[in-house]
């Protein structure tokens, strides 16, 4: 699974040294170098070429200098292992040295943000539309809330921001988040139009640790360089325990067959009882943790266990859906 990889590192600084900053690329800047401004932010990508992008943030009760941090533009199209990761972060250090003239390193900065992004190819424009309608009918997550994205047309995306854990949630149409960006382009350049055609029956996943606090529940490292290396050695498992914690693994199915599935597959009385009375309070509560919520029940675990070993989704299609049966995305990986 290829997992594309965002950063963002912050660095707090006291007003006399980040002006001391801001003039030194105000200087560039007049010397006819290229400089972004919106609203006290100022964007310099003189190493945007490199994977960096930095801004500076200049409010009057808070001066912070932002770097973000394309991974896979710094490494290339290399796997990631310990040799690339470890090139990583050579030229990180070497790049932000040599642009703060050694005044500033790369563990002066605080790891804030991280992205982990993959596509999923399900080969179908249809495929994907039905499984968009699905994950909707998950709607609420232990610890996370329906959210919305700008860049994304509702009925095409399933979004989730994190109750007080720093963490969002995105699964979405990337073909229509491409036309959309075709449209929005006058010229509409070939180039852009090749990479329509390569996103169909792509569902683009984006798993965003958005606050130190969430970057601190998946590794123990204190310093920058360190969470980098432990967060990227492990980015497969932290996307894939993330994303199974939103969307339970199991075939989707019609309610009708699902129910014909545990019937045939489950001896147990009590537990075909605890999961067919599951599988009914989903489409009625509109949510899987509504649902589980309403059954009352301690070992509420045991029942999602059960669904996974005979791999069938609590969540059933609708019967709007004219789609009767979809694999588990979990097979696409």
């Amino acid at each position: 699974m290829k997992i594309f990889s965002y950063m963002e590192l912050s660095m707090m600084l006291e007003t006399e040294k980040f002006n001391l900053l801001l003039n030194r690329i105000f200087d560039k800047a007049n010397g006819g170098y290229q400089l972004y401004s919106d609203d006290n932010k100022y964007v310099d990508d003189s190493l945007v070429s490199k994977g960096i992008t930095v801004r500076y943030h200049d409010k009057s009760y808070k001066k912070k200098i932002k770097l973000t941090i394309d991974v896979d533009k710094i490494i290339g199209s290399k796997e990631l292992n310990d040799k690339s990761i470890s090139k990583l972060i050579e030229k990180l250090e070497r790049y932000i040295e040599d642009y703060f003239q050694s005044e500033y390193e790369l563990n002066d900065f605080s790891l804030v943000r991280v992205g982990f992004i993959t596509d999923i190819d399900v080969r179908t424009r249809e495929n994907v539309t039905a499984y968009l309608k699905v994950f909707k009918r998950i709607g609420k997550v232990k610890r996370f809330s329906p959210s919305n994205n700008d860049r994304l047309e509702n009925e095409s995306c399933f979004c989730l921001k994190g109750n007080s854990v720093g963490i969002e949630f995105f699964i979405y149409d990337l073909e229509r988040l491409m036309k959309n960006q075709e449209n929005d382009t006058e010229s509409k350049p070939r180039r852009l139009r090749a990479l329509v055609e390569d996103t169909k029956g792509k569902l683009r996943t984006e798993i965003w640790l958005t606050a130190a606090k969430a970057v601190g529940l998946f590794t123990n490292e204190l310093v920058a360089s360190e969470q980098i290396v432990d967060l990227l050695s492990n980015n497969e498992k932290i996307f894939l325990s993330i994303l199974m914690r939103i969307i339970p693994p199991g075939d989707y199915y019609k309610k009708n067959d699902a129910v014909e599935l545990i019937r045939k597959k489950i001896s147990s009385t009590r537990l075909r009882r605890k999961m067919l009375r599951l599988l009914m309070l989903v489409p009625e509560k509109k949510s899987l943790l509504l649902a589980q919520k309403a059954m009352h029940y301690r070992r509420i675990d045991d029942v999602m266990d059960m669904f996974e070993e005979i791999d069938l989704s609590p969540v059933t299609i609708s019967k709007r859906n004219a789609v009767k049966h979809l694999k588990n995305l979990y097979e696409y990986l």
